[in-house]
């Protein structure tokens, strides 16, 4: 077992893939030479060679409608959005063609597809930068969209979605990219939907996304000191939702809170907070709380940035309000 910091389990989880299947391609802005601008693909050129890993001109549009098109024909490409903001300029791609064509061919065109992207705030890369949006491709039938908090589950459920057969968005946090976790060594393969309990607890729940699973960790350690003990539930993926380890806990508990780093309005928490409420409302012993960013563009000035985006501190002021 190895401990790698989260981008350097990235260029792990491609590998492992690219050298278990050679229809695995590469393409993005920089990821070959420059080994990504977050040096996430370090080393992947030299292993696999420019056929296979391939720098693309500065254009979303172009790389997401050639992975397109060599997932049609056969191959699997893994292609990267640099920030995962300029889904925007993309997003007829995304939502129109990719997510739909599957579906419009009647199953006779399949999208093996991964589109990796760096996504979320913390960095001080301002509001066109710093965006999380994986709420924007939740919304979105036919799409898959994953969010790994540590470098385990970067390797493994990266490997999974690249062997699924619908196309996956999968994004990268950035200001986890600098953590470090324990891998272990061999073959990884996750599972796309299965939620994980990160600490057990019996007071209330807390269901995070990303880097607000080590938020709400720290937040589950203070109110421990306080007599207060958490579950602790890091989704992984959004789609698909794991809703049964999310309501076995809210069950066990009677509270739950959400901690999501969208924007308050139909962030993903809204979801899951409807889908406990519809079926488990008669276990709730209180109210449901969601701690989110506000619905304003994320500030890149540290302390503006600090204060919209959910602390440790506002998730033990928000847990002791829904306990009352």
């Amino acid at each position: 077992m190895a401990e790698l910091t989260y981008r350097d389990a990235v260029a792990r989880g491609i590998a492992q893939e690219m050298t278990r299947d050679e229809s695995v391609i590469m393409l993005g802005e920089d990821i070959a030479g420059a080994g990504g601008v977050f040096k996430t693909t370090v080393g992947l050129l030299d292993q696999f060679g420019p056929r296979r890993v391939r720098d693309t001109p500065i254009s979303e549009q172009a790389i997401l409608g050639a992975a397109m098109g060599a997932a049609m024909t056969g191959l699997r490409p893994i292609a990267e959005v640099m920030f995962s903001d300029f889904f925007a300029v993309c997003w007829d791609i995304v939502a129109n063609q990719i997510a739909k064509a599957r579906y419009m061919t009647a199953g006779q065109v399949d999208l093996p597809l991964v589109i990796r992207s760096a996504n979320g705030g913390g960095s001080r890369f301002g509001a066109q930068h710093s965006q999380s949006v994986e709420n924007w491709a939740m919304s979105i039938p036919g799409l898959k969209v994953v969010a790994p908090s540590t470098p385990e589950d970067v390797v493994a459920l990266l490997a999974a979605a690249v062997r699924d057969p619908d196309p996956v968005l999968f994004f990268e946090h950035k200001s986890l990219y600098a953590s470090k976790g324990e891998v272990p060594d061999g073959e990884l393969v996750g599972e796309l939907g299965q939620a994980a309990v990160r600490l057990q607890g019996n007071d209330v729940t807390i269901v995070a996304l990303a880097a607000m699973v080590p938020r709400a960790l720290e937040a589950a350690s203070q109110l421990a000191g306080r007599g207060v003990h958490a579950t602790v539930i890091d989704l992984r993926s959004l789609v698909p939702l794991d809703v049964t380890t999310v309501a076995e806990s809210v069950t066990a508990t009677g509270h739950l809170v959400t901690v999501e780093e969208n924007p308050r309005l139909c962030g993903w928490g809204a979801e899951v907070v409807s889908i406990v409420a519809e079926e488990c409302f008669y276990d709730l012993d209180g109210p449901i709380v969601r701690v989110t960013t506000p619905h304003v563009p994320l500030p890149s000035a540290d302390a503006l940035e600090d204060l919209a985006m959910p602390s440790a501190e506002r998730i033990v002021a928000e847990v002791l309000r829904a306990l009352g």
